[in-house]
Order: C-alpha cells, then sequence, then structure tokens
C-alpha cells in the first residue's frame, strides 16, 4: 500500500485530487491534513466519508510536533502539499498569513520529511516530496510566448512571491540535502468545489442573484485555464514518475481574456435558467488589482514529452461542466457563503 500525506485537500483542488486519487487507485492510504481555513471545507469531502483509505487529521502544516508524529505513525511514501493561501487579493491585504502558510508551512513539511526519511545519511528508498505551485511564480507575459520550465522566477505579489519563496527552498532541500522532489506548476484551476471568491465562482454566484459582477480593470486579463480533474491527472502521473528534481508545468492550452469568461457564463445562465436579469448589464468594472499581471500563459510540453500527460478538457466542455455542477449544488454555495466571506467581500469591492 502506497501512503500520502496530503495537504490542504479540504479545499477547491485538493478535494478533487481526493477523489481522483481514490477512484483511480485501490491499493493506496490518503492522510488529509488541513487547518480548515475559511476555503477549507469538509463538505468537500463529503463523498469520501466511510471510505478507509481516507483520513482526515484538522491541523496546521506549520505544527512540528503534529506532522512529524503523523510521518511516525504512518510511515509516508508521498508528500504533496496542496495547503497554501491562494487568493491575491487576500495577500495584498495580509501578506503576513501568506509568509507563515506558504513559507513557514512548506519548510516544515520538507524538515520533517528530511528528518523521517534520512537515516545514517541514506534515503529511504521510494519516497518523494511534491510541491504543487503556480504559474505566478514566473511574472507576467507580454502578447506572445509561453513560460517553460526554464523561465526565470519574477513574483508580482505578495502571494506570489511567497510561493516563489516556497519553491526556492523545495529545490534548496533537493540540492542541499538530496531530498527527492518535484515541483509541478499549474496555470488557473476551475470546477467543481472552488471557493466563491475566485472568478468562475463568483461570477455563477453572483449573476444567479442578480448582483453586479465586478472585473477587474478592463478585464483583458489573460488567464489559461485547466479544468481541475486534467490537473489532478497531471499531479498522479508526476508523483509516480516525475523525473526526482525536476520542474514540471501544467497548462491547459485555454486561454482566455478575463471578460470572455464573464460573457461565457452570462450566455450560459442566461439560457439555462431562462433569466432575462441575467446579462452583460451586470459587470461592473472596478478599480484594477494592484500588480495585476497581463496574461499568463503556459508551455505544458516537457510533462506530456516525459510523462504522456495533456489536458483533455477543453474550456467550452470544462465552463459547461463547471457551470453544471454550481447549478446542482446550489446549497453547497449557500454554505460557504458565510457572514465571514460577505464582510470580505464587501470589503474588496464597495470601494472601487
Amino acid at each position: 500500500m502506497k501512503k500520502y500525506l496530503i495537504t490542504g485537500c479540504a479545499g477547491f483542488i485538493g478535494s478533487n485530487f481526493v477523489y481522483y486519487m481514490l477512484n483511480k487507485h485501490e491499493d493506496i492510504q490518503l492522510v488529509n491534513l488541513d487547518k480548515l481555513t475559511y476555503a477549507g471545507n469538509l463538505e468537500n469531502l463529503k463523498g469520501a466519508e466511510g471510505d478507509a483509505r481516507h483520513i482526515f487529521v484538522q491541523g496546521d502544516i506549520c505544527d512540528r510536533e503534529l506532522v512529524q508524529g503523523l510521518f511516525a505513525e504512518y510511515d509516508f511514501d508521498c508528500v504533496i502539499n496542496f495547503a497554501a493561501e491562494s487568493h491575491v487579493d487576500r495577500s495584498i491585504t495580509n501578506p503576513e498569513i501568506f509568509v507563515a502558510t506558504n513559507v513557514m508551512g512548506t519548510v516544515n513539511l520538507l524538515q520533517c520529511a528530511k528528518d523521517a526519511w534520512l537515516q545514517n545519511g541514506q534515503w529511504a528508498p521510494g519516497k518523494k516530496y511534491l510541491q504543487v505551485s503556480t504559474d505566478e511564480v514566473y511574472g507576467s507575459l507580454g502578447a506572445e510566448g509561453y513560460f517553460t520550465e526554464a523561465t526565470p522566477l519574477c513574483p508580482h505579489s505578495p502571494y506570489s512571491s511567497s510561493k516563489a519563496s516556497a519553491d526556492f527552498f523545495v529545490m534548496a532541500y533537493h540540492d542541499t540535502y538530496g531530498l527527492p522532489v518535484n515541483i509541478t506548476r499549474c496555470s488557473n484551476n476551475y470546477g467543481p468545489y472552488q471557493f466563491p471568491e475566485k472568478l468562475i465562482p463568483l461570477m455563477i454566484n453572483n449573476a444567479k442573484q442578480h448582483k453586479s459582477l465586478p472585473v477587474y480593470g478592463d478585464g483583458m486579463n489573460v488567464r489559461d485555464w485547466l479544468y481541475v480533474e486534467d490537473h489532478c491527472k497531471a499531479i498522479d502521473m508526476v508523483a509516480e514518475a516525475g523525473r526526482d528534481g525536476e520542474v514540471y508545468n501544467v497548462g491547459g492550452h485555454n486561454e482566455r481574456p478575463n471578460i470572455f469568461i464573464v460573457e461565457t457564463i452570462l450566455a450560459q445562465l442566461h439560457e439555462r435558467l431562462a433569466d432575462e436579469a441575467i446579462g452583460e448589464n451586470l459587470i461592473r468594472h472596478v478599480a484594477d488589482r494592484l500588480g495585476h499581471d497581463r496574461r499568463y500563459g503556459i508551455d505544458p510540453a516537457k510533462i506530456r514529452r516525459e510523462l504522456g500527460w495533456y489536458p483533455e478538457t477543453s474550456f467550452e466542455v470544462g465552463i459547461v461542466k463547471t457551470i453544471d455542477w454550481y447549478l446542482a449544488h446550489e446549497d453547497w454555495m449557500e454554505n460557504v457563503t458565510s457572514g465571514n466571506y460577505q464582510k470580505y467581500y464587501d470589503e474588496m469591492y464597495k470601494n472601487k
């Protein structure tokens, strides 16, 4: 049985990864460590309740004693670190929180892995640490070209700076101590269970309630959109067969301007719900985000060449699947949009 420590998996990408792994693999054990912050929701894991292969532990990746205890109890073969503060706007408001979780938490996991797997100068065989990172560490692209694994890191926000710092520590543990590692850097994910501060679920939720749809600047910032299940498959493949010490970019080849995403969601909901009040009149352009990168685009040639991965879900298919999921899970949306979230939302957009 292969044993995994997976962190932050009550959130969006992590919960999708739990389901992907449980559906694909029989002989595994997933120990899921999550602090359950605002974006971590046990409702995301309801489908895994009762499955003996999934063990949930509430706790902080910064807690050395807790993490060391889990290593001692379960003798993990692989650590996959999803845990991160991830919303750029929040990082601009409270950068210290991002340093604590994204940098110090990563260092704690690395140190615990090293302590557990390096004995008498020898690394235990078959072990691996995988850091789930982001294309935002590369900075911003012009109108042409793509990020490759050789692109220098040039983060522009506190969030991306914290993720870049974590990536540097991962590679430092590999180069200094020999810790077996991989890093994956993905483009914008979308799909089920995404907290509604992110663009797609935010627009769906607001449009259904006939609320204004806040769009930063002119809306022409371009992102490469990756359906979350395709991302989960890539992570599994890198964990299984990625070359030691290598970075793998995971991109969707689905570049779209933000305003196109919003207009697509409006058109879909207008037709699907037969609601005349849902239309482009709901769009409200707000002051642009500080340090807002203009374009991201990932070249996933390396992961396709070495591991055979490619994005299977086109944006046209993925956005329909995503909207269908949110329409079918209105109770989930109501439960996660708590009073605290509404307070944060008002603070973010009321003066823009």
